[in-house]
């Protein structure tokens, strides 16, 4: 069986499906049948069988077998816990509906925790929904435990020993392939020609590519709150921005002989990215590259400026920038590897999580999200309202099996309403024909239970096989079929069991579009554009704060978060978020489904940060002298420049009524504020510019296709008036 689920000639949908199949089938039914008919327990038979399909068949926690293994370990306890409240809050419709307002926000915000806690609430919210439902029998809840504790436990036995899936590649080997790229760029920077070969160039891009979320799969991203996800997370960041500075390096000046145009650096940073590589790969490192680097970069900020010509003190302002995004990289890698035991080298701002605990930065993760800004609270509040309501519904009217409404609910409500009435349609149509098949199929073989028994394992291979690939309507009529045989065989059932399970479904869907409609319908669409249009505003406030302290200088201090950056980090979080949802939606699948490069706006949000604290934040307290007046006028206006250049691109992500609708460039053609070089200028104000330079770079890859037009109240477009 295994040789056949990995044969060539299967598609891999069907092979992963099949595999899950197989693992969702042997577990639940085992313990389905030695409770029912080893043991005689009816109700731990059904707690068994469908713990083993909420957990792993309507559930999609995504990793390794023993990934999901640990996963369900740890769910354990939650289930005891959510199986206890529910059957206790079963004794009234109100209680019930309370409660399971109450857990379904409460299971569905997990979602802020990473892709495993969001892919494992679905089965959670079952275990609650299951017992919440008449009769009130407090004196079966061991049974229930039992039954639900045999299921959980049979799953992770298979899921960690049946048919593993292929294994994919794990973030850091993907970061650490990324660092051997940046090894590879500034190891022919460092040496003649001086320059990054085409090869080097093409390998950089393709190594920054893979480090994108949409390219990683969702099990592999560090989305997690923790230190470590979130340092290995930040090392992607530092070095997809360090593989960008690295290509886009200006030339040495000097022609073919360089001289002290930063070579030491760039040696370094080669030794540095080589050293993150064999980190992040589990190797301990020989010498101590990041060090290195650090005393690297130190001498080449503090030479002599007055000598210097502009364009070599441009030169090391992009050197510097550079060493500065390797030693991000090197310190994220030390933090993901070791915890919060690496981050002894860890710098005030960017990294101010290293040293916190996982309470602290869990509810750092809540409180972020905690607002109707946040779409995993919009979600939280729909679904949890959708439930609520399902559950007054099917208890006020008493309908057959009302557990089967809130599972209609909980499966086909979507995070936009057009995704949900399609949906809706589709399952409507699926769990029609599946009420056809099982109610000729109970009419023509009665009460004969062998026959139900003997049926219902190959029938569950197939429809967790066919479901998950032939889409929502296959899934809904194999269900229907696989819930038709389960209820045969806990008590005699007529054809009319079918029609039960089509009444239910066309309930909770109708509860799924309804609050669909009612609670944010386009879903991350619309939040999207809004969450970045905040984003950019808020980077522009920064960009004019730094570059306006740069100008008047005074003291420097080594704080944890600089003012306004907190704001920035929050607004960050919530686009980031967003923006995951929106890959998921339809039509989201990539920049291009939406003619917006969205990773180029996080992308500038990220640089805006780390700019200006890298440019304001120093190691230790410091006193800056003022620039003087022509570098401080200069840098104050590209700074006023690139801030309302974001002001202009925030308002053609999120345009409002009566926005103007006409192209503006970025850069102005007869604006040579980034060329000046204004006499007198130390090191710190090239800095700033080459800083700046590449915010406007991010601003042009974000506005380098058309602006959607502007739409009217009434819903007309703004365009071809």
């Amino acid at each position: 069986m295994a040789g056949g689920l990995r044969g060539a000639r299967m598609p891999p949908d069907y092979a992963a499906a099949a595999r899950r199949s197989v693992r969702v089938t042997l577990a639940g039914s085992a313990g389905f049948y030695l409770l029912l008919y080893g043991f005689g327990s009816a109700t731990g038979a059904t707690y068994a069988l469908f713990a083993a399909v909420a957990l792993a068949g309507l559930s999609h926690i995504p990793g390794t077998g023993r990934q999901r293994a640990a996963v369900l370990m740890r769910t354990l306890p939650a289930c005891w816990v959510l199986i206890t409240i529910g059957t206790y809050l079963s004794v009234r419709t109100w209680s019930a509906a309370l409660g399971m307002l109450v857990v379904g926000f409460a299971l569905a915000f997990t979602a802020v925790g990473g892709p495993r806690p969001a892919g494992a609430a679905p089965g959670l919210q079952l275990m609650y929904i299951l017992p919440s439902f008449p009769p009130y029998d407090p004196g079966s809840l061991g049974e229930r435990l039992v039954g639900a504790t045999v299921g959980i436990a049979l799953l992770v036995l298979a899921e960690a020993f049946l048919l593993p899936d292929p294994p994919t590649v794990p973030y850091r080997e993907l970061a650490a392939r990324a660092a051997d790229a940046v090894r590879r760029c500034a190891d022919e920077l460092a040496g003649p020609p001086y320059a990054v070969s085409g090869a080097a160039a093409r390998t950089a891009e393709e190594a920054g590519t893979r480090l994108r979320p949409s390219q990683v799969p969702e099990a592999e991203r560090p989305a997690g709150p923790g230190v470590r996800d979130r340092a290995l997370a930040q090392t992607g960041l530092a070095t997809r921005t360090l593989l960008s500075r690295l290509t886009l390096l200006p030339p040495a000046p000097g022609g073919p002989h360089p001289g002290s145009a930063g070579l030491d650096v760039l040696r370094a940073v080669r030794d540095a990215a080589a050293e993150t590589a064999g980190r992040l790969r589990g190797r301990e490192p020989a010498g101590d590259a990041h060090a290195d680097l650090l005393r690297a970069r130190t001498a080449l900020a503090a030479g002599p400026a007055e000598d210097a010509s502009p364009a070599l003190l441009r030169r090391h302002a992009a050197v510097i920038e550079v060493a500065d995004a390797a030693l991000a990289m090197s310190t994220g890698a030390g933090i993901a590897v070791d915890g919060r035991a690496g981050a002894s080298r860890a710098a005030p701002g960017r990294f101010w999580y290293a040293r916190m605990r996982a309470p602290q930065l869990w509810w750092f993760r809540l409180a972020g999200h905690a607002g109707r800004r946040s779409v995993l609270f919009q979600n939280a509040v729909r679904l949890s309202l959708a439930l609520a309501a399902a559950r007054v519904i099917a208890g006020i009217d008493t309908l057959p099996h009302g557990f089967w409404v809130l599972l209609a609910t909980l499966t086909l409500t979507r995070t936009t309403v057009a995704e949900t009435r399609s949906t809706v349609r589709t399952a409507l149509i699926g769990t029609l024909a599946g009420a056809l098949v099982a109610a000729g199929l109970l009419a023509l073989v009665g009460t004969d239970i062998a026959v139900y028994a003997g049926a219902l394992p190959p029938l569950m291979l197939v429809a967790f096989t066919l479901g998950p690939v032939k889409g929502v309507g296959w899934a809904q009529a194999m269900f229907t079929l696989v819930v038709a045989l389960v209820f045969a065989q806990l008590a005699p059932a007529t054809w009319q069991l079918a029609e039960f399970r089509l009444l239910d479904v066309l309930t909770g869907s109708a509860i799924g579009a309804v609050f669909g409609l009612l609670a944010w319908p386009r879903g991350a669409q619309d939040e999207l554009r809004r969450s970045v249009a905040v984003l950019l505003r808020g980077a522009a406030e920064i960009v004019v704060a730094t570059t306006a302290q740069i100008a008047a200088g005074g003291v420097r201090e080594p704080v944890l978060t600089a003012p306004g950056h907190r704001s920035l980090r929050h607004a960050l979080a919530l686009a980031e978020s967003a923006y995951a949802q929106y890959l998921s939606e339809p039509k989201g699948l990539g920049a291009a489904a939406g003619g917006r490069d969205w990773q180029a706006t996080l992308m500038a949000g990220h640089h805006t940060l780390w700019g200006a604290d890298r440019l304001l934040v120093p190691p230790v307290r410091v006193v800056a002298p003022p620039l003087d007046r022509e570098p401080a006028t200069a840098v104050t206006g590209l700074g006023d420049r690139v801030a309302g250049r974001m002001l202009l691109v925030s308002a053609r992500l999120d345009p409002g009524g009566d926005t103007p609708y006409a192209p503006i460039p970025l850069r102005d053609p007869a604006f040579e504020g980034f060329a000046a070089e204004p006499p007198g200028a130390p090191r710190l104000y090239y800095a700033a510019a080459s800083w700046l330079d590449s915010l406007m770079t991010d601003l042009e890859r974000i506005a380098a296709t058309p602006a959607p037009a502007p739409t009217h109240p009434d819903g007309r477009s703004g365009k071809g008036k």
